[in-house]
């Protein structure tokens, strides 16, 4: 095992051992929050502190849940972050730091700003977002939820549909899935798909019929509709049109193909209302891991002497 880092930024940066002993640890957290008595002592003592830029309920409640049942002190600073907009990246970590906070979860609209904020503080810097760049917590969660459906990685075909550009999530889940020997195949609109994509490793495809046929598993990502955006999407009847995941597009996978998304989920947009009530949709299961998958990611960063060193 290979994991040698005093912080976590991504799956880039992972080797497909370094992954898979992630999701190991994950299993092994899952067993403790399937006990009555959920609290484990292994960050007893320690501190760790939530620093969203960016707002994510379900994210941060998953840090800080992981955190608790590992015994940690959990301090929110999302608010005053939001309050003190004008004072640096680095200068609001050192203020932290110096108060001797053990871990910092940083979610940021910046790519790069975890590693930005690591160079400068000895606490163990988390990436819970950064940009358009990665989000490893939910890449590692999606992973841990195929693994459980599937067993394997190796083999499995994954069609992932929807918008590249903006998703850190879904660049994280190529690091990943590639390392672990799925073969994948992306689907989207062009605007939406990055350049030269085929260096990730994956087989490109502008018809979402294409990417899905014979898929195991299809993750799709959330749609941004903000005004800015509007202009890589002619229209969100044109997207649903070619790209939403109902059961005419579930046709062309295999029979028991599961079907997944990163949440929040825009019913009706992504996937139909129909397979989202389905069997085939895991999202609850998704949800269900991430508290394990974050557990896992402060317990092996605590075993290495209070961070990755």
């Amino acid at each position: 095992m290979s994991l040698h880092r005093k912080d976590f930024f991504g799956l880039r940066d992972l080797t497909a051992e370094d992954i898979r002993y992630i999701l190991t640890t994950a299993e092994t957290m899952k067993y403790i929050l399937n006990q009555k008595n959920k609290k484990s002592p292994h960050l007893q003592g320690k501190s760790v502190i939530i620093l969203f830029y960016e707002q994510s309920a379900r994210a941060k409640l998953s840090y800080e849940l992981a955190a608790q049942h590992l015994s940690a002190n959990v301090v929110d600073m999302t608010n005053s972050a939001h309050d003190m907009e004008r004072e640096s990246l680095q200068d609001m970590g050192q203020l932290i730091d110096q108060m001797g906070a053990d871990f910092i979860i940083l979610r940021h609209p910046m790519a790069g700003a975890a590693r930005l904020l690591a160079k400068c503080v000895e606490a163990s810097v988390i990436n819970a977002g950064d940009g358009y760049n990665e989000n490893p917590g939910q890449s590692l969660l999606d992973l841990l939820t195929i693994k459980e459906s599937k067993g394997k990685f190796e083999g499995l075909k994954v069609a992932m549909i929807g918008d590249f550009l903006h998703s850190r999530v879904a660049k994280s889940n190529i690091w990943g899935l590639t390392k672990l020997g799925a073969e994948v195949h992306v689907a989207g609109p062009p605007t939406l798909l990055l350049p030269e994509m085929e260096r990730f490793g994956v087989t490109v495809h502008y018809e979402s019929k294409k990417a899905v046929q014979d898929a195991d598993v299809i993750l799709t990502t959330r749609m941004r509709l903000e005004t800015q955006d509007k202009m890589n999407l002619p229209t969100l009847d044109e997207y649903k049109r070619f790209f939403r995941i109902d059961h005419k597009l579930l046709q062309y996978a295999k029979p028991d193909a599961i079907v997944m998304h990163p949440g929040p989920i825009q019913r009706g947009i992504e996937i139909s209302g129909g397979v989202i009530d389905s069997p085939q949709c895991i999202i609850n299961d998704q949800i269900a891991n991430s508290v394990a998958v974050r557990m896992a990611m402060f317990y092996i960063l605590s075993q290495m002497g209070g961070g990755l060193v």
